[in-house]
């Protein structure tokens, strides 16, 4: 692409770091992140409860890029749950934006800026509810945010629809012009595009593929994506699954 610089971007449910034997291994996790060496990754389900001396938000922060952003929705007495945004460049405008409907389980969205080589781009991370109408209404407020702007702009994270123009397409018609369409749940026989990178300018989007060696840290495959700010018109979207 003439005149951009290409960057990575990741988007991962990582099971709160429990593998499909039931064993909890963080380290699995992130090193499987760091395989990848993303620029910029969205990573939900991080649990910090229930595991006496563990700091999960703190260790992937230390180990991914050092910028973060998180978004606790569910907290215990000895931890929290819930996702985060990670970058090795400075995260700038953070804020949470509340998606919760009432009677769901709490759930949050991260916004932030962030200036790439090829130049600046709003962030948006969602882990999105189970419910139809929850997502359709948690669809629209992120619509809305991705609106709100003209910046190049990055919707990353679980978005939970498993339908091919559910409510999340639709809601984000016309903002979001391209996204990621592999498949990445269940991890075994994936049949659902649940996590997903949506993008603007629809050129954004290089590539993006997924990673089948996360079947043994994970309930989800990873979406990883090659990124580069440019002008509407130019590149185009492939994807390629690595097994």
């Amino acid at each position: 692409m003439t005149g951009s610089t290409p960057f990575r971007v990741m988007t991962w449910n990582i099971h709160g770091a429990v593998c499909p034997s039931g064993r909890h291994d963080l380290q699995r996790a992130i090193d499987l992140i760091r395989c990848h060496a993303p620029d910029i990754v969205a990573i939900q389900e991080v649990e910090g409860r229930h595991r006496p001396g563990t700091a999960p938000f703190t260790a992937l922060r230390e180990a991914l890029g050092g910028h973060a952003v998180e978004a606790p929705t569910l907290r215990g007495a000895d931890g929290c749950y819930g996702h985060m945004l990670v970058s090795r460049w400075p995260l700038e405008e953070a804020a949470l934006h509340d998606l919760s409907v009432p009677g769901r389980e709490p759930r949050t969205a991260i916004a932030a800026r962030v200036r790439t080589p090829g130049g600046p781009l709003r962030l948006l991370a969602a882990h999105l509810g189970l419910g139809w109408g929850e997502r359709r209404v948690q669809a629209a407020r992120l619509a809305a945010l991705a609106r709100g702007t003209s910046d190049a702009l990055l919707a990353l994270g679980d978005f939970n629809d498993w339908e091919p123009h559910g409510p999340v397409d639709r809601a984000f018609l016309g903002a979001l012009p391209s996204r990621t369409r592999a498949r990445t749940f269940p991890v075994r026989r994936p049949l659902f595009a649940l996590d997903r990178i949506y993008a603007r300018p629809r050129a954004a989007l290089l590539r993006s593929w997924t990673d089948r060696a996360a079947r043994e840290a994970s309930d989800h495959l990873p979406v990883i994506a090659e990124v580069a700010i440019a002008p509407e018109g130019e590149g185009r979207v492939t994807r390629l699954e690595v097994g």
